[in-house]
């Protein structure tokens, strides 16, 4: 499904390695090893050299707009362009069932956006992704600022849309998670990334 080869940045050694279909990705790495410049190189946010393939097509033979439904990006930090919650997806009503099992109550659709903690907004940030239906989802550790309870929501969630076909390359300094989420996991430092051999 998703094919890099050979790809660089400033930051980041040339690296390889394919994310099929319906897997998931474990990448974790200290702090400024490159986890997130790779996320954002793979999203087409910033200037790369090499190759990324999806289903076999080139990145950089579609329009940015349409990489990016494709392959979506939940940074660390997610961005919000307005107060108003419903204007940042496409159909805020349709996602009523999925917020609610990930714990975001009715109401908050009520609530300024400002006025949501760091946890819902992250876990929103996630749904306005899956919303649009990538075949990719690029994770910043979605689960950062989460407890228990809504991690494991987070994680039975991804892991349905895997078994729905959807490939994760999932960022997270939590080896434990890492072990339940992944199918492969991968290491990153000074933007050298290697697998790591599961037990």
């Amino acid at each position: 499904m998703l094919s890099v080869r050979h790809l660089a940045r400033p930051g980041l050694e040339p690296l390889s390695f394919d994310l099929a279909a319906g897997e998931c990705v474990a990448l974790r790495g200290p702090s400024g090893a490159g986890k997130s410049l790779l996320l954002r190189a793979l999203a087409d946010l910033d200037p790369s050299t090499g190759e990324v393939l999806l289903d076999g097509r080139e990145r950089h033979q579609m329009a940015a707009c349409a990489w990016r439904r494709l392959v979506g990006y939940v940074p660390a930090e997610p961005g919000w362009w307005s107060d108003r919650l419903a204007e940042h997806f496409l159909d805020w009503a349709g996602q009523a069932g999925p917020a609610r099992r990930l714990m975001i109550p009715d109401s908050t659709a009520e609530r300024p956006v400002r006025q949501l903690s760091t946890g819902e907004r992250q876990r929103l940030a996630l749904l306005r992704a899956m919303e649009r239906g990538p075949k990719v989802l690029l994770l910043d550790e979605p689960t950062g600022p989460l407890d228990e309870e809504a991690t494991a929501a987070v994680e039975a969630m991804l892991r349905e849309k895997q078994g729905n076909g959807l490939a994760i390359l999932w960022v997270t300094h939590d080896r434990r998670q890492a072990e339940r989420i992944a199918d492969r996991r991968f290491y990153i430092d000074r933007g050298r990334l290697r697998e790591e051999v599961l037990a």
